[in-house]
């Protein structure tokens, strides 16, 4: 599975929601992902313009124009007030920059993860200076990849088969480790096959109904997506 798609399992944004800021094509993307799998979304962007045409895709976003570079603004926007906040922006390079010193280092602020979008390799280096968490470069990683990403923490890659249908494959979530597949009847439960299972390198297909589950166990399952999005999270 490709390496780009993997993250640490922590679960982001878990209790405070998530900014987006920045919403060209790709923070739009991520704002979209994100509103789709029924986050707390607040998107900024110093454009009116930009403001308004993601309003006009999403209607029930809270979007709101903002000066990311100012620290007053950001904080009466909100943006602080958000568990993680994703850095869309490009260019200019020291707007990204600054907007991540703010939100990382600002006395009060609640965020405790930023990722960061970068451009270049040297961006790239300044962004994890002042502080982003993690940065991605949208040439490897699409705007709704890492919005579902932030939304299941335990998916290491979907593959969509369709508009309604898909394959996950995902870490064993907490509450399954050490239960068997009977057990869990997944297919019951959660409306969902299970395709394979066991350690990563060395999965088992269609595993037996008496298999059990342990905590370095990957999940490859298929289904609908909603019904995918319905598995317990780490």
């Amino acid at each position: 599975m490709n390496e780009w798609w993997q993250w640490s399992g922590k679960k982001l944004g878990d209790d405070l929601g998530f900014a987006v800021v920045g919403v060209g094509r790709f923070g739009t993307a991520v704002c979209r992902e994100l509103l789709r799998n029924g986050a707390d979304v607040l998107a900024v962007d110093f454009s009116a313009k930009a403001i308004e045409e993601l309003r006009q895709l999403e209607p029930s976003i809270e979007a709101r124009v903002v000066d990311s570079t100012d620290e007053e603004s950001m904080r009466e926007a909100g943006v602080l007030e958000m568990g993680t906040v994703v850095v869309g922006i490009s260019e200019p390079i020291e707007a990204s920059i600054t907007t991540t010193l703010i939100a990382k280092d600002t006395v009060g602020s609640k965020v405790t993860q930023v990722i960061a979008r970068a451009t270049s390799d040297l961006h790239e280096k300044m962004l994890k200076r002042v502080g982003a968490d993690r940065v991605v470069f949208p040439s490897r990683m699409q705007g709704e990849r890492l919005g579902l990403e932030l939304i299941r923490p335990n998916m290491i890659e979907r593959l969509e088969l369709d508009d309604q249908t898909g394959i996950d494959e995902i870490k064993v979530p907490e509450e399954f480790i050490g239960r068997s597949l009977r057990e869990l009847n997944l297919r019951k439960n959660y409306q969902v096959n299970v395709l394979a299972a066991g350690p990563a390198k060395r999965l088992k297909v269609i595993p037996p109904a008496k298999y059990i589950l342990e905590a370095d166990h990957v999940l490859v399952v298929m289904g609908l997506m909603e019904d995918l999005q319905k598995l317990p999270q780490q």
